[in-house]
């Protein structure tokens, strides 16, 4: 047993999970990350030590993809338990187009990404999780899942569909394994994308200012969250908006 706490982070090789990955090996944890972008872990690989990190790349909406990948997760940590699984994986552009015209292998990408890679994954990661006393689930949301943007049908299913994921699995896998949600809104990832997808912000005043935060949000504002989420002992079942105050805020047209 190491006595270092590991955290397994789906969707690790860009944006929000590339930037959780990266803040808690930061603050001393191990990390292991799923992607099916190759060339992003490389990426990530190149930043961590060998020994605290674990990057596989794995299409997590499929089935026996996570089932291998978990299969190499437990020999990396042999006797040591899982701290903590983030599903974070999905499609990150939520626009799908006029419903007439979504087809329905599209609609079931966005449902396979982020719902059905959030049940694969927590029912491999479920025998590590219980070695572990204190050990919980964080599934990514959106603000999406409660409020919606035109043609945002497919990734809005996704996103609610988790947030009742999340609560049910509370009720099932507690008192042992707590589970929670973080419904991002706002987060600027364009610094932490891979190879040339990789882009410096350029907001307007009023982007900014549709916060009542006074910001967009950050990467580093939602691995907080999953920190707090881990550690509050008390809280499951729930879903955190981190959105700078934008969803409670009423914005009229000029």
């Amino acid at each position: 047993m190491t006595g270092q706490q590991t955290i397994l982070i789906t969707g690790a090789g860009n944006g929000i999970g590339r930037a959780a990955v990266c803040w808690f090996h930061a603050r001393g944890w191990r990390v292991i990350g799923l992607d099916r972008d190759e060339e992003a872990l490389d990426e990530v690989r190149g930043e961590l030590p060998r020994d605290e990190a674990l990057l596989v790349t794995c299409d997590c909406g499929d089935e026996a993809a996570v089932h291998e990948a978990f299969q190499r997760v437990g020999e990396w940590l042999g006797d040591d338990p899982l701290t903590c699984l983030v599903n974070n994986s999905g499609i990150a552009d939520p626009y799908c187009g006029p419903l007439e015209e979504l087809e329905l292998a599209r609609w079931r990408g966005w449902i396979d990404a982020s719902l059905t890679a959030a049940f694969l994954a927590s029912r491999a990661a479920v025998p590590l999780l219980r070695r572990e006393e204190g050990a919980s689930i964080c599934n990514i949301s959106s603000t999406r899942a409660v409020r919606s943007e035109p043609e945002c049908f497919a990734y809005a299913a996704a996103k609610g569909g988790l947030d009742a994921l999340t609560h049910a699995l509370a009720i099932s896998l507690g008192p042992a394994i707590r589970v929670n949600a973080v419904r991002p809104g706002w987060i600027e990832t364009g610094p932490w994308q891979a190879g040339d997808r990789r882009e410096e912000p350029d907001h307007r005043p009023q982007d900014r200012e549709q916060h009542p935060a006074g910001r967009i949000g950050q990467p580093d504002d939602i691995a907080e969250a999953i920190a707090y989420l881990h550690a509050a002992r008390f809280v499951t079942g729930q879903h955190l908006n981190i959105d700078g105050g934008m969803t409670v805020k009423m914005i009229y047209e000029a």
